[in-house]
């Protein structure tokens, strides 16, 4: 998979981009906040439609134009996949002010000319992206790691996204009827309704997470083998708030180190055990007024040589996890869907040594095309210059470099 025609319009500090993009490696360079993040922005977005930087797309838009009552942000991609050539175009739109005299924002979607479903479009172009900021998926919070299973599988997972919103849709109403109990009381057999709806959903996602991620460690556990020279075994730790995985009477819980298999549990048997662990804590909840387990609460961990990386890895460790992490996604998606994915890369060898800058950059000849970024062109080697395409970005403009142009 891969792009061949990109425009921009209004987007960020693009106020116009249009640019035939080559197959194989891109290296954009320019000094900071020039666009080069941008650019990796807006083709991500065509991938997840949300924004890896902001929650509101109205700061998607080109800042002067969103000053206007009407203002509209585009990103337009003709890329191939499986041989076929496509169209995926995204609107960013801003209305006239409602109610509370705040902009409203929506956007629209277009596959091929016609007008699709966010839902329906997802996973029709695949991307894979490295930030310096997705360190977060190490030393942050829970929430960080669910975004990010989030954004990968409702790329490649069909029904994932679905089952997301359908969760989220279910969890807000139950809460809102916990919080109601808890003040006014009332009969708890309303629970009944949205304890179905939500082991409904949540089961599928908890389904869908523990096999994605066992088939995802496997990948990341031989990438950041090679990367680490053999020194560190990666190993991912998903923790389930409802974990499915029946624990014997009377002892402890298996410690975080020690590897536990729920592949082998059905999706009826996931949703079965949900609704009962829900009726269980129904005093619970309602005493705290909210759904105290679930998939919006579960959490990934990164255990490197049995040593939880969240709690004690350094900066470096975290650095190299992301990275083998991001190579076990390109691959794993290329096995889900047949198509490589576009790979975006930011500053992704800033802070890496010589020996593991090299090994990364043999690896980039996987995808169908890459995208990197950097200020310092320096810590690519002349033969990797050589052999990509050299675009210099300054003030939302791309160029080809002419003789001895440096950036």
């Amino acid at each position: 998979m891969y792009i061949t025609h990109l425009s921009l319009t209004n987007f960020r500090n693009f106020t116009r981009l249009d640019i035939d993009l080559p197959t194989g490696s891109i290296l954009l360079v320019g000094a900071n906040a020039q666009g080069k993040t941008s650019l990796l922005e807006a083709i991500y977005y065509l991938a997840t439609f949300v924004s890896f930087y902001t929650i509101n797309d109205r700061h998607l838009i080109n800042f002067l134009s969103a000053r206007q009552p009407l203002a509209v942000g585009r990103i337009v991609a003709d890329y191939c996949r499986a041989g076929a050539s496509h169209r995926l175009e995204v609107r960013i739109i801003q209305d006239a002010s409602n109610t509370n005299g705040q902009p409203r924002t929506r956007k629209e979607v277009l596959l091929d000319g016609m007008k699709r479903k966010v839902s329906e479009t997802l996973g029709q172009f695949n991307a894979a992206l490295f930030l310096p900021q997705m360190l977060r998926l190490v030393e942050g919070a829970p929430e960080e790691r669910r975004h990010y299973l989030n954004l990968v599988l409702a790329q490649v997972v069909p029904h994932y996204a679905a089952a997301l919103a359908d969760y989220n849709r279910s969890l807000s109403q139950r809460n809102a009827l916990l919080k109601l109990l808890n003040e006014r009381g009332g009969d708890v057999n309303q629970l009944d309704y949205w304890d179905a709806l939500l082991t409904a959903s949540g089961s599928r996602l908890i389904y869908n997470r523990i096999r994605s991620i066992q088939e995802l460690e496997r990948l990341a556990a031989s990438a950041h083998y090679e990367l680490t020279q053999g020194r560190e075994v990666l190993r991912l730790a998903y923790e389930p708030a409802y974990d499915p995985l029946p624990q014997p009477d009377r002892q402890y819980a298996l410690p975080l180190d020690a590897p536990l298999d729920r592949s082998g549990i059905s999706l009826e048997k996931i949703q079965q055990g949900f609704h009962q662990a829900l009726v269980q804590l129904r005093p619970e909840e309602i005493a705290r007024g909210m759904t105290t387990i679930g998939p919006h609460r579960d959490d990934l961990r990164f255990l490197c040589n049995g040593i939880d990386l969240c709690v004690y890895g350094s900066r470096g460790q975290g650095r190299t996890v992301v990275l083998a992490l991001k190579l076990a996604e390109v691959v794993w998606m290329k096995a889900k869907t047949g198509e490589w994915p576009v790979l975006l890369l930011d500053e992704v060898l800033a802070e890496l040594d010589a020996e593991r800058r090299s090994d990364l950059l043999t690896r980039l000849s996987l995808c169908d095309q890459t995208l990197l970024t950097t200020t310092d062109l320096d810590l690519y080697t002349s033969d990797f210059v050589h052999t990509t395409s050299l675009w210099y970005v300054r003030e939302g403009r791309l160029h080809q470099p002419g003789a001895g142009e440096v950036p």
